[in-house]
């Protein structure tokens, strides 16, 4: 575990992780795109569940502004399958089960939850370029609304 964090103009670790079907997916396997990679605590969660259908409702909009969407949370792949299916998601999501890959992007560690400070997956979204670094890094951002609110970071029109 780790507080390290990640800033602009990083290197993105890169991770292999297998997704919802269990196929492994790569960081380099988007390389020359723009990716979205966010962190989430929990598959089906309220919180969780808001911010992934964020992502499947704004996923053509990302998409045509050359951004592809990675979700990455510790939930085993066949969690996640069942996370994808009842929420009709259509971009990958990833199993960081030993949360190996969450440490190394500096989204686990302390965190506040309802005033006591516990060891979780911290909510974040990074963005990565084409060339693998770090172009937009946040952290501790809130499910709702936040979609939304990346798009107008990034300038996308709606």
């Amino acid at each position: 575990m780790t507080d390290q964090r990640l800033a602009v103009g990083d290197e993105a670790p890169g991770f292999t992780l297998p997704d919802s079907t269990g196929k492994n997916v790569s960081l380099s396997d988007f390389r020359g795109q723009a990716v979205v990679v966010y962190f989430y605590p929990a598959a089906g969660t309220p919180g969780c569940t808001k911010q992934a259908c964020d992502f499947r409702d704004s996923l053509a909009e990302l998409n045509d502004a050359g951004y592809q969407v990675l979700g990455i949370s510790p939930d085993k792949p066949e969690k996640l399958a069942k996370f994808v299916e009842a929420e009709k998601l259509t971009f990958p999501l990833l199993s960081d089960v030993d949360k190996e890959v969450l440490s190394a992007w500096g989204a686990f560690g302390e965190k506040k939850n309802y005033g006591r400070i516990v060891q979780g997956v911290i909510r974040s979204t990074f963005i990565v370029d084409a060339d693998g670094k770090i172009a937009k890094a946040a952290y501790n951002v809130r499910a709702t609304g936040h979609v939304a609110k990346l798009i107008r970071d990034l300038g996308i029109s709606a």
